[in-house]
């Protein structure tokens, strides 16, 4: 094609963009671990992402219009990195994902819960996470995503993770 891709199926298109390993794992920890400094991103990826693909991936995130950076008012030296629409509207794609990976691949039971959750909730649950993503990432009025029980989907899927750990470390123990 002239325009410098290989073609113009949307499925190509995406992984054009997302289709290496590491774009997808720090949109992941943006949406699920609110990492959102470049610290937080490389210190706390459990895949030991190299700093220098992590800037790499960062930059063509910002170049694709996935993500945004912009001055930390808390500290003069950092930058925070946004989320925009386009790269809030691939949690369901995540969770998709997600939930083919339960499914069919060997997860860790802490790293399953929050794919369960997900799972469990459906698309009712995803709207009402990007709706809190909105508010964190954009900026969007708060209360658009609220659910019955008042706790946020993020607090949630945290707390379920918590809980997961505790019993894994409790388990170890009596061991």
């Amino acid at each position: 094609m002239k325009d410098g891709h290989r073609s113009g199926c949307p499925i190509n298109l995406t992984l054009e963009i997302l289709g290496d390993k590491w774009s997808l794992l720090i949109i992941r920890d943006m949406i699920f671990g609110n990492r959102r400094h470049f610290r937080e991103l490389l210190n706390q990826s459990d895949e030991g992402i190299a700093s220098n693909i992590l800037a790499d991936r960062l930059k063509r995130l910002l170049d694709q219009g996935i993500v945004t950076k912009a001055d930390d008012p808390s500290h003069k030296q950092k930058a925070i990195y946004s989320l925009t629409e386009q790269g809030i509207e691939l949690l369901p794609v995540l969770a998709q994902m997600a939930i083919w990976g339960r499914r069919y691949l060997p997860v860790s039971e802490e790293l399953d819960i929050r794919a369960q959750l997900l799972e469990e909730g459906g698309p009712t649950l995803w709207e009402a996470f990007m709706s809190e993503l909105r508010e964190t990432h954009l900026g969007a009025p708060a209360g658009a995503g609220a659910q019955p029980g008042g706790a946020s989907v993020a607090a949630r899927m945290q707390a379920a993770y918590d809980e997961v750990v505790a019993q894994r470390r409790a388990q170890q123990g009596a061991a």
